[in-house]
């Protein structure tokens, strides 16, 4: 887990979308508030309403003035979210500074600090105090706590292996047939093993093993990638087609494993994805274009019941422009995503455009000789 002095490390961290461990930051609110308001009040006579303030929302200022009896209130105040740099905030504080309307800053950011000393503005800054530190840390040991009862979620790995394709020619015996299947259960046998689960038959070719989630979040490195099975187990894994569901019961978990195979086979032999209890899907592991979506939100099936589209392609959809960082995609790149032809990426363009959800925006031509693309800019707006 990890723990930040505050807000804006927090938010550049978060908004990197690299690290998965749980984090938090000590917020400046409360005693470490008071303790700079009193400093600035009976040692240097300084009214609220000549303070300049950073960070905190509206809201919590205002409460916290009530909470303290200030009459009045503050009056100015920046509120950002998510990372802001240091020249910006000091530049706030000085201006309003130099005009006369403020005699100090006060500022929830380390470097904001050292930046307005150095340009020789008065300012003071909230430092968390050792109990609002203590207080973050015991909230982390709970979450800590949280988690490892999480990880002890039961976890269903559905299977599709086709040992028969190394087979010489396609031609075989029965007597064949029947080695390679046990061969394939003897090595999954030491696979289930190693996720300390059982392994159990579904019909020709399908397996399912039943774990944990601690350990198959472990051996996929908290889901990002497939297991070494070839290096460590004698499975190829190419020939693996797999689906992992995540679930209170193993009912749930099961159900989500099984539609997390579909989701699998759709994108070809070799794709593994996770169905996670919380509706989420996850996938393919371990390819540079992996997604995340979700079958739950209100406004993708709102989405779905004005078009003929699926929440599941909707999702999808949602999760390949926000990982591209744009809302402009056309059919070849959206067809390169889906694993789907051109042709069907174009219908779900068309459908989207006659919904009013997207529009062309222009026209690419990569190639002389080939037709224009249509680059559509998607609104999935309800």
């Amino acid at each position: 887990m990890w723990l930040f002095s505050g807000q804006v490390p927090y938010a550049m961290v978060s908004e990197s979308g690299k690290v998965q461990v749980p984090m938090a930051y000590v917020p400046h609110l409360g005693a470490s508030l008071y303790r700079t308001l009193l400093h600035l009040s009976h040692q240097l006579g300084v009214r609220v309403d000549e303070v300049s303030f950073d960070t905190f929302s509206p809201e919590e200022l205002e409460h916290f003035m009530d909470e303290a009896g200030i009459a009045g209130g503050y009056k100015w105040l920046k509120h950002y979210e998510g990372a802001i740099s240091a020249d910006e905030l000091a530049n706030y504080h000085e201006q309003l500074w130099k005009a006369g309307k403020t005699k100090v800053a006060v500022s929830c950011l380390r470097t904001a600090e050292l930046e307005l000393t150095r340009r020789g503005v008065p300012v003071h800054r909230v430092v968390p105090t050792r109990a609002g530190v203590i207080s973050v840390i015991h909230m982390l040991l709970r979450t800590h706590e949280m988690l490892h009862f999480k990880d002890t979620q039961i976890a269903v790995q559905m299977m599709e292996i086709d040992p028969f394709r190394e087979l010489a020619g396609g031609n075989f015996s029965t007597d064949e047939w029947q080695n390679a299947e046990i061969k394939t259960m003897e090595k999954l046998l030491r696979y289930a093993k190693h996720l300390q689960g059982s392994l159990k038959t579904a019909g020709p070719g399908r397996y399912v093993i039943f774990t944990t989630r601690g350990n198959l979040q472990e051996v996929t490195r908290d889901y990002s990638t497939i297991p070494d099975l070839d290096e460590m187990f004698d499975i190829r894994a190419d020939l693996v087609t797999c689906g992992i569901g995540i679930g209170k019961t193993a009912y749930e978990a099961e159900i989500h494993g099984g539609a997390a195979l579909l989701h699998a086979k759709e994108r070809g032999s070799g794709n593994w994805m996770v169905f996670f209890d919380d509706k989420s899907v996850v996938g393919p592991l371990g390819r540079d274009e992996q997604l995340t979506y979700r079958y739950d939100s209100e406004k993708l099936q709102a989405l779905s019941q004005l078009t003929s589209l699926s929440v599941m392609t909707l999702a999808k959809l949602e999760s390949i422009l926000k990982k591209r960082g744009s809302q402009d995609i056309h059919a070849h790149d959206l067809a390169s995503h889906l694993q789907i032809l051109p042709r069907s990426a174009r219908r779900i363009l068309i459908e989207l455009e006659s919904k009013g959800l997207a529009q062309v925006i222009r026209e690419e031509n990569p190639h002389p000789r080939g037709r224009p693309r249509k680059v559509y800019r998607i609104i999935l707006q309800s």
